[in-house]
């Protein structure tokens, strides 16, 4: 089975198409089909919009990068076309070569009165964030794809930070049976990483791997505008970390609450308003990989 995202069509599938025993199938499958592996084609939130899928299918999945965004991608291995073919035809040759990682969930209750929305449960691959994270992810996909994919999450990042201010947020983190606040205070961004890289190449959370069963929060206090830009070209190694107004923590599950509903972005793409859970699926993905 093929999923092709915006930008790709079939003539991206052609190169893969090299052992004749193989039938495709474009777009999701239906109840009474049967495929045994997904290739998908296209960035991040194309990724995103079908794990719902790939976790029901539970079948082997691999990425080929062809979006405005392919940092999962890039952490699996797979920085080009090339690399996702030379992946497939180890696994066709039986190479093995395909590992379950983990999967965040963001849980969210809905909202009551005017503007509710449903009860839903959403998957994520990479990050998900809050705060200005949210804030310059929103700004970001409003841009030309073209603008998107060579460096529009920093672009738009530079100007956001002079006109954001930090905003009231707790989390809480679960220890399989109580909640214990481990942040309460105004705060610039929320980010809870199952991988290490996001928004075009930010070591947002460096420690961060997608199989042990946790995903890691780094969250950043209110700080002045000036320090704040000078310390975003530091998250591109991971240099954020030393900061005293940066937290980082892991769990495997958090609870976040704010006093206004904040919008949560995960994988580039808006999933719902706080409050929200958010936690780990251990081995909710199975990845083809170099």
């Amino acid at each position: 089975m093929a999923i092709l995202g915006l930008g790709c069509s079939a003539k991206h599938l052609k190169p893969f198409q090299i052992d004749a025993t193989i039938q495709w199938q474009i777009g999701e499958t239906t109840s009474d089909q049967a495929p045994n592996v997904v290739l998908i084609f296209g960035g991040d939130g194309t990724v995103h919009r079908h794990l719902q899928r790939l976790v029901e299918l539970g079948l082997p999945v691999l990425i080929v990068p062809a979006g405005s965004g392919n940092d999962f991608a890039r952490v699996l291995g797979l920085r080009s076309v090339k690399e996702s073919l030379a992946a497939w035809r180890k696994f066709l040759n039986g190479a093995g070569n395909s590992l379950s990682i983990d999967l965040g969930l963001i849980s969210s209750p809905g909202q009551e009165g005017g503007g509710s929305s449903a009860p839903h449960r959403t998957y994520f691959c990479s990050v998900a964030g809050l705060g200005l994270d949210a804030e310059v992810t929103r700004r970001a996909n409003r841009l030309p794809r073209w603008a998107r994919g060579n460096g529009g999450y920093a672009l738009t990042a530079v100007p956001t930070i002079f006109q954001y201010a930090p905003l009231p947020m707790k989390i809480s983190v679960s220890d399989g049976e109580n909640w214990k606040d481990r942040s309460d205070q105004p705060t610039i961004l929320a980010a809870f990483a199952n991988t290490g890289i996001y928004g075009g190449g930010m070591k947002i959370a460096p420690r961060a791997q997608m199989d042990d069963g946790l995903l890691d929060a780094c969250v950043i206090s209110g700080m002045d505008s000036f320090r704040l830009a000078c310390l975003f070209p530091t998250v591109y190694f991971g240099g954020h970390l030393r900061l005293r107004e940066v937290q980082y923590f892991q769990a495997a599950r958090y609870r976040v609450e704010t006093e206004s509903p904040l919008d949560v972005y995960a994988d580039g793409e808006f999933v719902c308003r706080t409050p929200v859970e958010i936690g780990v699926v251990p081995g909710g993905l199975r990845v083809i990989t170099p």
